[in-house]
């Protein structure tokens, strides 16, 4: 089988859990003996992952050109995996016109309109309604779902919203949560070894970036005001100068910035902050948390699509938040038991060896009866003939019209 993935970037998996979920599908992909190919169109950075190590074929590709026509005819891949739905619009009519028995897969990371939903939600002073995803981002998204064979999502909580309150059928998703392999029982610091909080996330993230505003305005000062030795660290991806000028040692609110070992400097806290007020899927810093045994304060939004029986404390508001912070910090037994919590969880959810053969046959499966379940969806078949023709023609536009901007700017031959 050979597969190619159009990412929306290149994967950074020390960066986001956006990155570390792509590096596992990857992963999932090379272990079946399957010969994978990844491109984009986006600019290569400093933090991207040497996919070759894992002999994973890169490729650039354009916006807007019928180069990749060619290139997609040329590689001729079996399964066709779109990262993101902006990417599914800008090349999945494409590879329905060139390759038409390609199966054409959307890995979601999460839902963009639902986060951004929330996101208008919270700017609004006020509680999210379903109303909020009555969007264009989340029509085009959607849209994207729907044209498309099957989409892997992250989340179960944003499985069943697509299932009841869009009618997105069962058929055309897959769910694969954030893997983690079975835990090893090499030694990790004890309560009394470990000291202080830790917050982590990448900060071009807009929830991220709330969450330390959150904790800088509203809540570390009272946690600080209890527990006047304990320090805040916070790391992550991509920190601009508003991030660093927040750093205050007096006051131990310490801007750390970017960590080559997430896992290594999490291991050595107490306890994982994650005030979140927005977002949506499930989040990658609370999972690793889980798999170096740090329990973690979060909300509701932070814990959603992972479990109710929490690995330390859901809170409810700010008050709540800074005292099961504070008692969490200073009770062992509590400590302990989140720990216990967060193992069994990681053990009966979030197993690779529970999702990535599941993957894997539900890829062959939807592969080797592509006509029978198209003609199923017609949905599908609608979106496709009128909403992809907007895409089409528009994409073809601008090709023309970068084709004519080149003819005006060339010197003349004659």
């Amino acid at each position: 089988m050979k597969l190619l993935v159009i990412g929306y970037v290149w994967p950074e998996p020390k960066s986001s859990a956006a990155g570390s979920r792509m590096m596992q599908l990857l992963e999932v992909f090379r272990g079946q003996g399957w010969q994978v190919h990844f491109a984009s169109p986006a600019q290569m950075t400093e933090h991207m992952a040497d996919l070759s190590r894992i002999e994973i074929a890169c490729h650039s590709i354009e916006l807007n050109s019928a180069s990749f026509d060619r290139f997609i005819q040329h590689l001729a891949p079996d399964i066709v995996v779109f990262d993101r739905f902006m990417m599914e619009e800008q090349f999945g009519w494409r590879v329905e016109k060139c390759l038409p028995s390609a199966l054409r897969v959307l890995n979601t990371e999460d839902l963009h309109s639902l986060r951004d939903g929330r996101h208008q939600a919270v700017k609004e002073g006020r509680e999210f309604e379903l109303r909020d995803m009555h969007t264009p981002m989340a029509w085009r998204e959607i849209a994207a779902i729907f044209r498309s064979d099957l989409t892997l999502m992250i989340s179960d909580v944003e499985m069943t919203l697509l299932q009841n309150q869009f009618h997105v059928p069962a058929t055309q998703l897959h769910y694969i949560p954030l893997m983690v392999e079975a835990q090893s029982s090499c030694h990790l610091p004890s309560f009394d070894e470990r000291q202080h909080f830790i917050t982590i996330g990448n900060f071009r993230h807009a929830p991220n970036w709330d969450a330390v505003l959150q904790l800088k305005q509203h809540l570390w000062p009272s946690i600080r005001k209890k527990l006047p030795k304990a320090e805040l660290h916070i790391y992550g991806a991509y920190p601009p100068p508003k991030a660093t000028q927040l750093h205050n040692a007096k006051d131990g609110f310490c801007v750390k910035g970017w960590v080559d070992d997430a896992l290594q400097v999490m291991c050595q806290a107490r306890i994982l902050l994650a005030p979140l007020r927005f977002g949506a899927g499930i989040k990658g810093k609370l999972i690793d948390a889980m798999t170096v045994r740090t329990p973690s304060v979060t909300t509701p939004v932070g814990a959603e699509g992972i479990s109710d029986d929490w690995p330390g404390a859901i809170a409810y508001d700010d008050q709540d938040f800074i005292e099961k912070a504070v008692a969490l910090y200073q009770d062992s037994a509590r400590w302990h038991q989140a720990q216990e919590r967060g193992d069994a969880l990681l053990a009966s959810r979030f197993l690779a060896s529970l999702h990535a053969s599941a993957l894997i046959e539900k890829l062959v499966m939807h592969h080797s009866q592509l006509n029978g379940l198209r003609g199923q969806h017609f949905m599908s078949s609608m979106l496709r003939h009128h909403s992809m023709k907007s895409t089409q023609y528009m994409s073809q536009w601008i090709e023309a019209k970068n084709q004519l901007s080149l003819k005006v700017d060339s010197p003349s031959t004659e």
